[in-house]
């Protein structure tokens, strides 16, 4: 069996083993062992990558292998990586194991964990995919049990976010799924395969012009472009911890991984001539998402608005179609989600023990519960760009990057993009300054516990994640760069 496959074998065997389980103790450790041989998997893969990567230095895509579904339609079950996948692909393991260890005592946990795994199922096996048809069936099977999570075990006004939520991001489908057939139609009906579509294939001009916003389109509202982004901030507000860690974490990359993947990858000619438009909406982004996030109260929502900045960035880096830009974008994916799941992983910690999220009602947290309290300042720093964490090398690649366009118009946008850096720090260090060591707002507060070990666990991982690619980027961002040259020659040579 393709090494690839397992990332789709081992969440499916979780599942039927969660059915047959009989009380916690069972589910917790299915889900930790589950867990666990993912994350395994993926630290395998990064080693077994690396060797190929020698002794194949100039394939396109490592451990492929395809399985016919459907021949008149073209349509087969293909499988393969390069670095861009790779990466993703280790970082959607650790959120899933440390999301397990933020869902440690959740109600009705079998139920809740077989909706987990089905929703890792679908991420898995949509970063693995090179078939168009088996990447959207993926992409659906990730985004159908977010209804559920937030519409059950959720909290608010949790029946209103899991019905927009879903609602704006079946109508992103919809016009991914037009832009899809457009590209298999257009392209000669040949092939649904990634690789054999960019490289064998073509796509004219004025088909691009129509399937490129389409697809761009289709991914971006589930990367929160700019005005698509609302069902954000309610899906993220309204999510149990450990769903809010993967949709900010792991779900909304899959926007940015697939604009890049197949907007970009398969249309550059309508890239370079209709890039500008979705430039200016993710620009807006990038500033609307830090101004949002410094007028709330709501922790959640603080963070659901620092996410359309963040994510708002990627996509801003990717439509600058040069590789420096396109690294950064890459790391950036890596980063926030590292850093925005510890974040959800902290802010439920401390609404289950304050029963509240609003900044107002607290105080003085740092005497209450130190580990936590300087974990949420860690993820702080690493979300404002504190050099030495993951925040300061994805968003200064970007940057440097996005400034080496010499026209005025890409040089103003990353100028302005710049100025999200300083807003980012006035609503970081406004929430630490009065969450941590403004005074104490309940009394009850003093009695309060910190975090319990399971707890720690999930903010430890994280943490260290963080901290590896703050003092280690060059490995990462090595592994990423190789992986982008093939789509810039493609962008370069038209």
């Amino acid at each position: 069996m393709n090494i690839l496959s397992l990332f789709v074998v081992v969440p499916v065997l979780m599942i039927v083993f969660l059915f047959l389980s009989k009380g916690m103790k069972q589910i917790r450790t299915i889900m930790v062992t589950g867990a666990s041989a993912l994350l395994v998997l993926a630290a395998t893969l990064v080693v077994l990558f690396l060797k190929e990567r020698a002794v194949s230095p100039d394939a396109e895509m490592l451990f492929v292998s395809s399985i016919t579904w459907f021949k008149p339609l073209n349509i087969a079950y293909s499988v393969g990586v390069d670095g861009i996948s790779v990466v993703m692909l280790v970082l959607s393991s650790i959120i899933v194991f440390t999301g397990i260890f933020s869902s440690w005592n959740m109600d009705m946990a079998k139920e809740y964990f077989l909706w987990y795994c089905l929703l890792s199922l679908g991420v898995f096996g949509f970063f693995i995919s090179i078939d168009l048809f088996t990447m959207f069936m993926f992409y659906e099977i990730a985004l159908i049990p977010m209804y559920l999570l937030i519409g059950l075990w959720g909290t608010g006004r949790k029946e209103y976010s899991a019905m927009k939520l879903t609602l704006m991001l079946m109508g992103g489908s919809a016009f991914l799924l037009v832009g899809i057939v457009g590209i298999y139609y257009t392209s000669g009906q040949a092939s649904m395969n990634l690789l054999e579509i960019a490289n064998n294939l073509h796509i004219p001009y004025e088909h691009q012009r129509w399937i490129f916003p389409a697809t761009f389109l289709g991914f971006g509202v589930l990367g929160a472009l700019f005005p698509f982004h609302t069902w954000s901030p309610d899906g993220h507000a309204s999510a149990p911890t450990a769903v809010s860690m993967l949709h900010a974490g792991v779900l909304m990359k899959l926007g940015g991984y697939g604009c890049f993947r197949v907007a970009i990858y398969l249309m550059p000619e309508a890239a370079h001539e209709l890039g500008w438009i979705f430039l200016i909406l993710t620009g807006i982004s990038v500033v609307y998402g830090a101004f949002s996030a410094v007028v709330q109260t709501d922790l959640k929502y603080i963070n659901a608005y620092s996410s359309v900045s963040h994510c708002g960035l990627v996509l801003f880096a990717i439509l600058m179609l040069n590789q420096t830009a396109m690294t950064g974008a890459v790391m950036q994916m890596l980063s926030h989600g590292l850093m925005t799941a510890l974040f959800f992983a902290l802010i439920g910690l401390i609404y289950g023990r304050t029963h509240t999220r609003d900044i107002r009602e607290m105080g003085g947290l740092m005497k209450i519960m130190p580990f936590a309290s300087v974990c949420y300042v860690i993820a702080g720093l690493a979300s404002l760009g504190l050099p030495g964490l993951s925040g300061f090398v994805a968003e200064m690649t970007i940057f440097v990057g996005s400034f080496q366009n010499t026209d005025t118009f890409h040089r103003v946008l990353t100028i302005v993009a710049c100025c999200s850096i300083v807003i980012t720090a006035v609503y970081i260090l406004r929430t630490v300054g009065k969450i941590l060591y403004g005074p104490v707002q309940d009394e009850h507060h003093l009695h309060l516990t910190d975090a319990a070990w399971y707890e720690k666990v999930s903010a430890v991982g994280l943490i260290l994640a963080i901290a590896a690619m703050g003092m280690l980027p060059f490995g990462v961002s090595d592994i990423i760069s190789k992986s982008i040259v093939p789509i810039v020659e493609k962008l370069a040579g038209i």
